[in-house]
């Protein structure tokens, strides 16, 4: 994991001060202040509706590089640290991206490619775990009685629908597509969509759509309960405004609701650890074609930033 020395984070007081300070950037509404700084994520606080904003703003590829792993773990942990000390009253936790027509794109397909012409298993696990680190501290919603919201205004594939599926609530836009298309290069997901979709859908469906590859509209995703309201293009953010506004009154309920779902189907870490050192090992089996492969995809990724 990258280091994490340098990254600012504010204390109370300063939650305070933000608070009392509105701003209004672009693409931030009226009564939501600038909260974090952490580089790769625009965090905001959004008073009037008890939520807080967060939109992931890659540097490079809109995927799960090494540091916006670090900075998704800070909005979770910081955000956990400041409910705790009363200093930031959330109800609803919001995830999207800034990134045009793109979520998030999944894992570092160069970093695997490079770990597995080195050989490197230690390096495949090592980024594995900070994946799972993230991934099971969203399904528990960083252990606060908050709704958690995916907000989809573009692709979700691989492990940035992984990630999409650890949420109480999705909403996408209408365009938004979801797949897991890692066997196109002979992998699976491994760092919880398994667990995940098996639980949402059952072992079979999860399956299916794992060993398929298929990509999936966002309608298809409404239609099998995976995506919790579909919005028009452009609609995205109101929706989920809309959303908090008529169910807030239900907050307590709500909770409860998402946290029994929780403790039915409880996931470990164990799980999670298990899986993603599966995974590790089955990728370094794969052949030079599938490597070849995983580098063109990468390189597609890349021209999205060009």
């Amino acid at each position: 994991m990258d280091d994490m020395s340098s990254v600012q984070v504010p204390d109370a007081a300063d939650i305070h001060q933000f608070a009392a300070t509105e701003i209004n950037p672009a693409g931030r509404e009226a009564g939501q202040s600038m909260l974090f700084d952490l580089g790769q994520i625009d965090v905001s606080w959004d008073e009037p509706l008890d939520t807080l904003w967060a939109f992931m703003t890659p540097a490079t590829r809109p995927n799960y590089s090494l540091p916006m792993l670090r900075d998704i773990r800070l909005w979770q942990t910081e955000a956990k640290r400041l409910f705790d000390e009363g200093a930031l009253p959330a109800r609803y936790m919001v995830l999207g991206s800034r990134f045009p027509g793109v979520f998030n794109l999944g894992g570092d397909l160069e970093l695997f490619a490079g770990c597995i012409e080195r050989g490197d298993l230690a390096g495949l696990v090592k980024y594995g775990h900070a994946c799972i680190d993230v991934v099971h501290r969203a399904w528990r919603n960083a252990d606060m009685p908050v709704i958690s919201i995916a907000l989809a205004q573009g692709d979700a594939l691989g492990g940035g629908f992984e990630a999409l599926l650890c949420f109480d609530v999705v909403v996408a836009e209408r365009s938004a597509r979801f797949g897991l298309p890692e066997m196109l290069f002979g992998l699976f997901p491994g760092m919880g969509a398994y667990s995940i979709l098996s639980r949402k859908l059952g072992r079979r469906m999860a399956e299916r759509m794992i060993l398929s590859g298929k990509v999936y509209t966002a309608e298809e995703m409404y239609d099998m309960g995976v995506v919790t309201i579909l919005a028009e293009d452009g609609e995205g953010e109101q929706a989920v405004r809309n959303y908090i506004t008529g169910n807030r009154p239900h907050h307590a309920g709500h909770v409860g609701v998402f946290e029994a779902g929780r403790r039915v189907d409880p996931i470990e870490y164990s799980e999670l650890k298990d899986i993603v050192e599966n995974w590790a090992a089955t990728a370094l089996k794969l052949d030079p074609k599938d490597l070849r492969m995983m580098r063109r995809l990468a390189s597609a990724q890349t021209r999205l930033t060009k």
